[in-house]
Parts: structure tokens; sequence; C-alpha cells
């Protein structure tokens, strides 16, 4: 599997302009709208909710939603790189671990996000994080990821050098969108990991997010 740059280790100071442009996706490019409608519905009515958002980077995602709740969230962020999470603001709790070793019990977060992940793994694996990552949420794991289409991959062929500072993200960002989704294999991403009743939906740019949440039958005490 070809692995992006920004996984594989680039110099820090690449690393860092690729952050910020991330941050930019996020924020002006309308990326993390979508997953913060979800997650705030998602925790709405939960008195003291926690919430997990894997693959962080910087933090920015989980850093809006605890910025625009409307009750105080007790966050943590994951990421394998230390670097990454040295970025974040404060205001929330910040652990480097790999995904395949989370050091958490399981159903220790009312919410489980991850947003612009799933894409790095290869498919013989996507299953298995899926799995992993919904048993750590009691009440739903939302997955926000690329839709792969011509014309998102187009446009970041035209414009990806003029808005981003370094390198790195164009070529990241292009291969990101090569190894996108469609709805259809999302969904049957989540029935591998034998995981029921996910609702797929598209969001403004070309974003899937996928929700399953679990019934209340089915939450722990």
């Amino acid at each position: 599997m070809e692995a992006e740059l920004l996984d594989t280790g680039v110099p820090e100071r690449e690393a860092l302009r690729s952050l910020a442009d991330l941050r930019l996706v996020n924020g002006w490019l309308g990326g993390g709208r979508g997953l913060l409608r979800v997650v705030r519905s998602m925790l709405a009515g939960v008195p003291a909710p926690r919430l997990l958002d894997v693959g962080c980077g910087s933090a920015d995602l989980p850093h809006l939603i605890v910025k625009r709740s409307a009750v105080p969230v007790l966050a943590v962020g994951v990421d394998i790189k230390l670097l990454h999470l040295r970025q974040a603001r404060r205001g929330l709790e910040r652990v480097c671990a790999d995904v395949r070793q989370l050091p958490f019990l399981p159903e220790s977060f009312d919410v489980v996000t991850a947003s612009l992940f799933l894409h790095h793994f290869d498919s013989s694996e996507i299953a298995g994080v899926l799995r992993a990552l919904f048993g750590l949420a009691r009440r739903a794991l939302v997955v926000s990821d690329l839709q792969r289409a011509s014309v998102p991959y187009l446009f970041g062929r035209a414009f990806f050098p003029l808005l981003f500072r370094t390198p790195v993200s164009v070529s990241d960002g292009l291969l990101s969108i090569r190894r996108g989704f469609t709805a259809g294999e999302l969904a049957a991403a989540f029935r591998d990991a034998g995981i029921q009743g996910v609702r797929i939906s598209r969001s403004f740019p070309y974003r899937l997010i996928a929700v399953a949440e679990r019934r209340p039958s089915e939450r722990g005490a």
C-alpha cells in the first residue's frame, strides 16, 4: 500500500506545515462541520459526556467540538505521532498510541470519532480498526472520510499547489482522495466488522459520514 508522506516521516518543519494545511481543510473548506453537527447530536442530553478522537493530528476537530458544545466535554485525542499532539491547543487530554493497542477499557467514551483516518489503512485492516473503535463507544462511533470521486481529485490537481504550504500536503491530499471510499465500500467495511445499522450520509465537500449507534439495550451501565 502506498503510504502518505506525513505517515512515513518528513522533516519537522514540513510536518508542521502539513498539519496547518489539514487545519485549513477542516476549517475553511468545511471538512469539520458535518462531523461537528453529528457529534453534537450524539452528545446531547448526556451528563458529563466523554469524547475520543482517534488519529487526531493536531486535534483541531475535538477542540472545535469542545468549544461548540453546550456542556463541558471531556475530550481525549489520540495520535501515533507525539509531534502532532504537541501542536494541540489546551482543553483536551492527549494520548500517544497506536490504534491497534489503545489503552482504554470497553465503552470508556460516549462517542468515538475518526476523521480522515480510516483511509490510511489497508483494506484488510479496516474491519478490525472499526471493530476496536466501536468497542470503545458507549453511544456511537462516528467516522468521517473522503468520498472518492473524480471532481475533488481534479480540483486538487489544480488548486492544492496554490492552497497548501508544502508539497507534502499536495502529495498526501491527492493520495488521500484516491484512497477514499464510496458509500457502498464504507458500508461494506462496517458489515465486515460485524457492526449493523450504520447510517451513511454525504457532507460537503465530498465527505462521507458514517454513524454506528448502539441501541439503548446494548449500552453498558
